[in-house]
């Protein structure tokens, strides 16, 4: 079953534990608007599925938090990773031509994509190019969003990807991760982009700082 096929509640909590990476008990009622007791049901079945681990951590004198992640099956269900074919065909393909014959063919890929999204981007101010580009990323599978660093400009946004849809291809070839850096960069000209998390170091996002080059 996938994570679109969770009854209401239990996708929800499965998308805030991809969002955030862990949570406690209490942390989810409040954010979901439920209540403890009816929480607490919904994890028992999600970790009785294999789609969620807990630990305890001790914080101060009292019991300690009950704190609940994504398991491998759990992050599984969210679109993470292109067809198995794909991955064995690079693999074969890196067999013939060699590993980094195949690194070409990826960045060729990627400078391709760059300007495919620079044309659906077009001319706009960089707020509605970013907005765009979320846009762009949803449609292809990832779960993305944007914020500005600072309201009071206009500007300066962090672009998180709470999943990667080359996820497989990465574990593989890791130079995928720095052609989609370069991707975003090609993508937004007259922008930098940083990165500023990483899900293939363990954290639960792939973030991405954009502000103007003149910044």
């Amino acid at each position: 079953m996938t994570a679109t096929q969770q009854p209401s509640t239990k996708q929800d909590i499965l998308q805030h534990l991809l969002k955030q990476g862990r949570a406690t008990a209490q942390d989810l009622a409040e954010t979901l608007h439920i209540s403890p007791q009816a929480i607490r049901r919904h994890l028992k079945d999600l970790e009785e599925e294999g789609l969620i681990n807990h630990h305890a951590e001790q914080t101060g004198m009292g019991r300690p938090n009950h704190l609940y992640t994504l398991s491998q099956a759990g992050r599984s269900q969210f679109p993470d990773r292109y067809d198995e074919f794909a991955v064995s065909l690079l693999d074969t393909l890196a067999e013939t031509i060699g590993k980094e014959q195949v690194g070409s063919i990826l960045r060729k890929q990627w400078e391709r994509k760059a300007l495919e999204y620079r044309d659906l981007l077009g001319a706009g101010s960089i707020k509605e190019r970013v907005d765009k580009l979320v846009e762009l990323r949803r449609e292809e599978g990832y779960m993305t969003e944007c914020h500005r660093v600072d309201e009071t400009q206009d500007d300066r946004f962090v672009l998180t990807e709470y999943n990667c849809a080359i996820s497989h291809i990465a574990e593989t070839f890791p130079s995928v991760c720095g052609h989609e850096l370069e991707m975003f960069g090609a993508a937004l000209p007259d922008c930098t982009v940083e990165r500023t998390h990483w899900l293939v170091n363990g954290e639960h996002r792939c973030g991405y700082l954009i502000q103007p080059k003149h910044a």
